[in-house]
């Protein structure tokens, strides 16, 4: 049987070996090994390596942001450029699989360590910081700007979209969703972790997930690197995924302090700043552009944008180009040419800083516990020392909250002990009181400081300020008559429904909660607040160096401990033992500008000045102080920067020039006088007797010159010595009728048409924000002196002095000389613009208003020898009792044939002597008619004669 079945198979073997088919059987046999051996090749022994490469052999596009123009001043001084840079960037290429949090973190935290270990850091433009007590709060204090955060930060688009809820989340509530949020947050455990990591996280997660919807688009996560961070990070790639160095041009400013207020700076355009470009211009910008945020850089930005590039290519597995399919090269911006002098923004400056200083010197007192409610005449407020020493924490010359590290100095320690000694017993004190019945009046002023504190706390939400009824009795025994306790306001206040008890839930057991229970509640939340509160811990601060618990000298060598001033072994010496007097030490660090009014935030500490030519409406200077760094703020912003210049107590953020408005006081007398002549209510030889009061109206408003009077004046002589009565009888006789009846609206008519003839009716027509002018609308004889409601910015004086100079014609006031491409190409040249036209004022008028306004200044003694001719006039307007008045000084040079018009102001600046002396400062550094350091010495000045107001 066997040899039966081997006869059959060798049979058939030969049938197939003797036909066709063996011949494709060996084919396909050998066809079917070259293909596995391949597959094995491919998927087995080189698998892992074509694996990395088919990842990452991307086709990737990218545009390209054009370079961003120049901005020079009228000679071509450089004001704004750009520079390269090393930004240590990532591309989130990440997929969304389980652990990606968990590789995001990984990532992120390698990137901070090397960042940081080479003295670098990363960003930190995200809009909450941490405040000195280690508290998160928002940079932003505008309510709109915080809510468009906060719908950011969620994911809506609009602010309507957000629920109450989110309305009213915290910083912490933020921070916390972030780190929580089952699909959106990002997986950090908040009890673990610092909170300066946790929010370094979460700078770097936000910046990567407003990117992530743009695929290839790089986040920078560290700008302007140096070059041992971009080695550390090169070397480093292998275990960062999507982290590469790029170069970018970054936004730098040249003498920042002195053009920030202008100038502004540049950020990442936001989602609602995109929304708001019509379809056109969205075609210019993307998501990821760098644009002007504020100032020149915000108002010319679609000058100074380049043209859009684009760039096509493929990357392999370590992010390395390997093939560039297309590149179109990115345009450059063009450039703005400012109307500024920078050499005399600068010198104007210097010049307000100096004068402010010394200004603060001749105010400085030895005098504690001082009360400026006692002086009859606000001239006479002083700059008592416990201020000056307390400035040093108020606004954050020094860190309170550093006095408790273990790195402390010693006068750092010591003034730490008797904080937290005093803190316990004041909380106790405070407890004490809100659960007893003295009334308010009755208090310490230490304890109704902390009373006051706590209601500002309470009326932050606690309070329903729309509920309260102002006209209670109880209300009015609290905020007016004081005459009732806290404890009994605010039981009240419960009882009349004023509390809203939903921002209570944390400390409360139940809805249905008594009176009582609410009460509770209250100071419950109160010593939560308080105790990490450090608005509430400068209070304290305040009442201890007020009590002499910490002294002067304390605060002064802490200066040296925190590295404020470079250490000065003798001085520090002198203030620890006592052999260094602190009133003179500071007195000698304000004298050198070692320490400037900006940081001491005292009254006066803020300054402006705007220059033109009164021929063409070009501003030559516009000068707001104290400035700020720009430079921080430009390309990623330092948002810790930002909040310091939110919160400071100098505003450095706000530009007094444009946006700060009060009344003219006698500056606006030319006003009054060009409408007396120019309606016939007086000649320029009418002479009106002033006696030292005006008696037209009761109560009988007094010139500046009282209980003495000026006798008789004509209108020359009024604009000399700044008669009050004098114009307090031309107001008067502008509200008269035939009959000889008084109107007071009748007057104001005819005063706001001459005022709006100044130009005085609308904002001056500078390209930069501007707040509206206000025009007197009440008491045409307060108003005839520049009180009433008049209310104007030092931009809109200048127009109105610079329309005196030239006779009557209104300028637009303009920063903009021209245009120009990348190689210098006229664009556009910026021509004067004439608004309107005074020609109903005669030749005379204008002679008159000249000769009053130079023989003021020839009356002047710290004018005399200047040599040149100038017109000018003062004026000084009163903000309340226990403030000083603000210091208002107008002029133009030469006289004759004026060159230049001058507005000054110095805010709280007691006497226009002072505003007077720094125009005549400027007049001389643009003439060149001293020797810049005589004019501008680097420290304090001193002050000058005595000008009437």
């Amino acid at each position: 049987m066997f040899r039966k079945i081997s006869k059959r198979i060798k049979k058939t073997i030969k049938q197939i070996s003797e036909s066709r088919l063996l011949v494709l059987i060996l084919i396909f046999c050998f066809l079917y090994a070259v293909l596995i051996n391949r597959l094995f090749g491919l998927q087995i022994v080189k698998g892992e390596y074509y694996m990395d490469n088919y990842k990452l052999q991307i086709r990737k596009e990218r545009d390209l942001q054009g370079t961003r123009g120049s901005i020079y001043d009228r000679n071509g001084d450089l004001l704004a450029y750009n520079e390269l840079a090393y930004s240590v960037t990532f591309e989130d290429d990440i997929s969304g699989t389980e652990d990606r949090n968990e590789t995001l973190n990984r990532i992120m935290d390698e990137v901070i360590r090397i960042v940081e270990a080479h003295g670098d850091s990363v960003i930190h433009s995200f809009g909450i910081v941490l405040d000195p007590a280690g508290n998160y709060q928002f940079t932003q204090t505008n309510e709109t700007l915080r809510l468009r955060f906060v719908a950011d930060v969620y994911g809506l688009r609009t602010i309507d979209e957000l629920s109450k809820e989110q309305k009213n989340a915290t910083a912490e509530d933020l921070i916390h969703y972030l780190c929580t949020h089952e699909l959106y947050g990002y997986d950090l455990d908040e009890k673990k972790l610092d909170r300066q990591y946790i929010l370094k996280m979460i700078n770097l997660r936000y910046a990567i997930n407003l990117n992530s919807y743009q695929k290839y688009i790089p986040t920078v996560l560290a700008s302007d690197v140096s070059d041992e961070t971009r080695f550390a990070i090169m070397e480093n790639l292998d275990r960062m995924e999507g982290v590469g160095i790029e170069t970018e041009y970054l936004r730098r400013y040249t003498d920042s302090q002195y053009f920030a207020s202008l100038i502004g700076y540049t950020g990442k355009i936001s989602q609602e700043e995109y929304d708001a470009l019509d379809e056109d211009q969205k075609e210019r910008y993307a998501l990821s552009d760098i644009v002007g945020k504020s100032g020149i850089e915000q108002v010319m930005d679609n000058v100074l944008q380049g043209d859009r590039g684009s760039r096509v290519f493929y990357v392999d597995s370590v992010g390395k180009v390997t093939e560039e399919v297309s590149y179109v090269e990115p345009g450059a911006g063009n450039d703005v040419y400012l109307t500024i002098d920078k050499k005399l923004q600068e010198q104007t400056y210097r010049i307000i800083e100096e004068k402010i200083a010394g200004v603060v010197l001749s105010k400085l007192s030895t005098m504690m516990n001082y009360d400026p409610s006692l002086e009859k005449d606000s001239k006479d407020i002083i700059i008592p020392a416990d201020d000056a020493y307390f400035a040093f924490i108020a606004n954050q010359i020094i860190d309170e909250q550093h006095f408790g590290k273990e790195d402390a100095g010693a006068s750092e320690k010591e003034v730490y002990a008797v904080y937290l000694a005093r803190k316990t017993t004041v909380m106790n004190e405070i407890l004490a009181e809100l659960n007893g019945t003295t009334p308010y009046q009755s208090l310490s002023a230490e304890m109704q400081g902390y009373m006051d504190y706590m209601e500002s706390i309470l009326q932050s939400g606690i309070l329903l300020s729309d509920a309260i009824d102002a006209a209670d009795p109880t209300y009015q025994a609290w905020s007016k008559d004081e005459s009732i306790s806290m404890n009994q306001y605010l039981n009240y206040a419960i009882s009349k429904n004023w509390i809203d008890t939903s921002r209570l839930n944390e400390y409360i057991s139940s809805e249905y909660s008594d009176a009582a229970e609410v009460y509770q509640a209250i100071l419950q939340y109160l010593q939560d607040y308080l105790s990490s509160d450090m608005n509430f811990d400068k209070l304290l601060y305040k009442y201890l160096i007020k009590s002499g618990s910490i002294t002067g000298a304390q605060i002064c060598a802490i200066v040296y401990e925190q590295g404020v001033l470079p250490l000065d072994e003798g001085a520090y010496h002198g203030l620890r033992t006592g052999g260094l007097d602190s009133f003179g030490w500071l007195h000698t660090q304000i004298q050198t500008l070692a320490i400037t009014p900006g940081q001491l935030a005292l009254e006066p500490c803020t300054g402006s000045a705007v220059v033109s030519d009164p021929n063409t409406g070009e501003v030559l200077a516009c000068v707001s102080y104290p400035g700020y760094d720009n430079n921080r703020l430009a390309n990623t912003m330092d948002s810790d920067y930002y909040n310091q210049l939110v919160t400071g107590l100098s505003r450095p953020f706000y530009n007094n020039a444009t946006q700060e408005t009060t009344a003219p006081g006698s500056t606006y007398k030319m006003v009054s006088s060009v409408a007396a002549l120019t309606e016939k209510t007086i000649t320029g030889d009418t002479y009106l007797s002033c006696g030292g009061a005006f008696e037209g109206v009761t109560p009988n408003p007094r010139c500046w010159s009282y209980p003495n009077g000026h006798g008789g004046l004509n209108v020359v002589d009024a604009l000399n010595y700044s008669c009050n009565v004098f114009y307090y009888t031309v107001g008067f006789q502008f509200g008269l009728d035939r009959e000889g009846n008084y109107d007071s609206n009748r007057g104001i008519e005819v005063l706001r048409k001459y005022a709006e003839g100044f130009g005085l009716g609308e904002t001056s027509g500078l390209e930069i924000p501007e707040t509206e002018p206000r025009i007197s609308d009440t008491d045409s004889v307060l108003s005839a002196i520049g009180q009433g409601t008049n209310n104007y910015t030092v931009s809109q004086l200048n127009r109105y002095v610079s329309t005196v100079a030239n006779k009557g014609t209104v300028y637009k006031l303009t920063l903009l000389d021209r245009t120009t491409d990348a190689n210098g190409k006229i664009i556009k040249n910026y021509e004067p613009m004439v608004v309107s036209k005074m020609d109903n004022v005669s030749k005379k008028t204008w002679e008159l208003i000249h000769d009053g306004m130079v023989a003021m200044i020839n009356s002047t003694a710290s004018f005399s020898g200047m040599g040149i001719e100038m017109a000018g006039k003062t004026g000084t307007a009163q903000q309340s009792a226990i403030h000083p008045d603000h210091a208002v000084f107008v002029g133009f040079a030469p006289a004759e044939s004026p060159e230049i018009a001058v507005a000054v102001r110095i805010a709280n600046g007691y006497t226009s002597a002072y505003a007077a002396e720094i125009g005549r400062d400027i007049v001389m550094a643009n003439f060149e008619l001293a020797e810049e350091d005589e004019l501008i010495t680097g420290q304090a000045a001193k002050l000058g004669a005595s000008i009437s107001d």
